[in-house]
């Protein structure tokens, strides 16, 4: 969408790439940390770990709560007031070393986190053509791996050069969050809707599977972000620097890949994009049950976390079936419908992990497979009154 009384600068795409630049830096280097950091500074345990995440996880179980929100405040004003919170969260992080302490400052991260990508979501799918929306969210979730890269490579030489502690890292990370939040507020414009969003919850019948996938993939996504790097740090023993140089090497190969998969979604369509995701996910998450060795361990992590770049596949389908007034209210009632399962199974499944960590990473493999049957339902052509390959009315 151009704005031509605007310079090229500031026009929403610009303001999309500097927003995913800025997130990062927050989420980069409170994830590079935390396992090492809840360990080494607050002595958890497997268990104290899942209920910690399932507790960052209810901010964007009620993700829904957007709708009310954008009664009384613009979606761009939202999104960048959500990304300064976001900042301030992660920078008090260090500051507070015990298990309550930590659920502070998770629950404060979380809250701008959730509505940051709730909003953001829906600005897309807004602000971007259809024919055009894959690709450039494939260069967003580069640009965002480019800025994640600056963040992880900030933690290691912090850690390994200069002896920084982990309290300053997560102070100076938020805080370019918040800096780079205060210069999208105060260097954009406020663009005008492109069509006006309905303020109101709903749920249709007819983006059922949209629905479904989205659970799917909240529950599965909870296997990777909460246990994955778990089983790095207590099976495997990988240090703050070490679990930090994996994902600098996560982010290195999605500048490249991401954009990449962009064009491949563009190409091949939804249906087959996604079949692809699942069917590697089940391969991974059956092998990381199977591990031993630290190398292929390492190894899982970094493959696991190139099919997340596939999720533009449930966006691009659900923005074709969309009306478009519906996408910004369907933002927070998919963002909620992701985080029910995502506030459930990091502490029951904490609990499941003192028995065995295999049993967790299978059920992780089940859950690919059922988003594997359920993604031979997108259409080839999925379009509003198409949305589907079940023959049934579009209903309201």
């Amino acid at each position: 969408m151009e704005y031509s009384d605007q310079p090229r600068w500031k026009q929403p795409r610009v303001l999309l790439f500097i927003m995913a630049a800025a997130m990062p830096f927050s989420m980069g280097t409170w994830m590079a940390l935390i396992n090492n950091f809840a360990i080494e500074y607050a002595h958890f345990d497997g268990a104290d770990m899942g209920a910690l995440q399932s507790l960052r996880e209810i901010p964007g179980f009620l993700s829904f709560a957007v709708i009310f929100l954008l009664l009384i405040i613009k979606e761009q004003t939202l999104a960048v007031a959500a990304l300064a919170l976001l900042g301030l969260g992660t920078a008090l992080t260090g500051l507070l070393p015990s298990f309550w302490g930590l659920c502070f400052t998770t629950v404060l991260m979380s809250v701008g986190f959730h509505y940051f990508e709730t909003v953001n979501q829906s600005l897309q799918l807004q602000w971007l053509e259809k024919g055009e929306a894959p690709k450039v969210m494939g260069k967003l979730i580069a640009m965002g791996s480019a800025t994640a890269l600056v963040a992880y490579g900030m933690v290691y030489i912090s850690l390994e050069y200069f002896g920084i502690s982990m309290s300053w890292i997560y102070m100076i990370g938020g805080g370019i969050t918040f800096l780079l939040a205060m210069a999208a507020w105060s260097l954009f414009p406020h663009f005008p809707e492109k069509v006006e969003q309905r303020k109101k919850l709903f749920l249709k019948q007819r983006y059922w599977l949209y629905y479904a996938l989205v659970f799917m993939s909240g529950a599965r996504r909870q296997i990777f972000v909460v246990f994955a790097g778990f089983l790095m740090v207590e099976k495997f023993g990988f240090s703050a620097a070490e679990i930090t140089l994996m994902f600098i090497a996560n982010m290195a190969i999605n500048i490249i890949v991401a954009p990449l998969i962009g064009k491949l979604i563009a190409r091949w369509g939804e249906r087959r994009a996604l079949t692809f995701e699942y069917i590697g996910l089940i391969g991974v998450f059956s092998t990381y049950a199977l591990v031993d060795n630290a190398l292929l361990g390492a190894s899982l992590y970094i493959i696991d976390h190139l099919f997340f770049a596939m999720a533009i596949a449930v966006k691009t389908y659900f923005q074709k079936i969309a009306s478009p007034e519906d996408i910004a209210p369907t933002a927070g009632i998919s963002f909620t419908i992701n985080h029910i399962a995502a506030v459930i199974i990091p502490a029951s499944f904490g609990l499941l992990w003192l028995i065995s960590p295999s049993i967790v990473f299978y059920a992780g493999a089940a859950m690919a497979a059922i988003s594997l049957g359920l993604a031979q339902l997108v259409p080839n052509c999925p379009v509003e009154g198409s949305e589907t390959r079940i023959t049934q009315p579009a209903l309201i």
